[in-house]
């Protein structure tokens, strides 16, 4: 029988590339355009660490004096930095003994008086560490070493895992923790309990207060009253937004 129609299409179709060899377009439009997108997002990157601004940046600058009050605690007793040594009349935190320059008014213990210098310790660099370094106090979450030029000649140790370390205090035998109560703005009650990187705590505003405390651990309830000099702030010009308020602290 002679083959159908229909077979005779499909063999002669079939038989069209038998033999042909397929050839692929070697263009450079792909290469191109991933190329010219790599640089561009390597452009992007540079551009947006050119363009962040630098930890230095913002508030305080040079020029600013801001005042803050704070105070250290242990349980249910306090005390604070003595005095300004002679050689850290030049450094941009001090603990008070101090005269402003502007006001003239006597800072007093009890306050961090800080006041950057030009390529210094300004905007992010602003921080607790700058204080206690000046008086080479170390705060970390183990312990507090008070030198021996703040504390009579001989170093002292608070060390939380000395079962003494509350002795003549009313959280004797207690166990012990660290912790950095900050008020942002010391006119109000909001506060934030700081449990690690005390150093690294930022001054973000002028008015702030701290209180370095160790308390017995595991009780959130343990009071932690807001420094004694943190009333005296409005004799400095600090006008927070709670002036005059004497709310209750608010855990913030």
């Amino acid at each position: 029988m002679a083959p159908s129609s229909s077979a005779k299409k499909v063999a002669k179709l079939a038989s069209r590339g038998r033999g042909k060899k397929v050839r692929f377009s070697g263009g450079t439009t792909f290469p191109t355009v991933v190329a010219l997108s790599s640089l561009a997002m390597v452009g992007l990157i540079a551009y947006g660490k050119v363009s962040m601004p630098s930890e230095a940046s913002g508030s305080p600058q040079a020029g600013d004096q801001w005042t803050m009050a704070y105070e250290f605690r242990v349980c249910d007793t306090t005390f604070t930095l003595e005095g300004q040594p002679e050689d850290l009349t030049e450094q941009e935190a001090s603990a008070g003994d101090a005269v402003d320059l502007q006001s003239g008014i006597p800072s007093s213990v009890g306050f961090i008086n800080y006041r950057p210098e030009v390529g210094g310790n300004t905007g992010g660099k602003a921080r607790l560490g700058v204080f206690l370094d000046s008086y080479e106090v170390s705060v970390n979450t183990d312990r507090i070493v008070i030198p021996g030029n703040q504390a009579d000649g001989e170093e002292v140790v608070y060390d939380i895992d000395d079962s003494s370390v509350f002795d003549g205090t009313s959280c004797e035998g207690e166990d012990a923790e660290i912790k950095v109560r900050v008020w942002n703005d010391a006119s109000t009650g909001a506060f934030q309990d700081k449990i690690t990187d005390f150093h690294g705590l930022k001054f973000t505003k002028n008015g702030m207060a701290f209180v370095i405390a160790i308390v017995p651990a595991d009780d959130d309830n343990f009071e932690i009253p807001k420094p004694a000099t943190a009333s005296r702030l409005e004799d400095f010009g600090v006008i927070g937004e709670g002036s005059g308020d004497d709310a209750a602290d608010t855990n913030g």
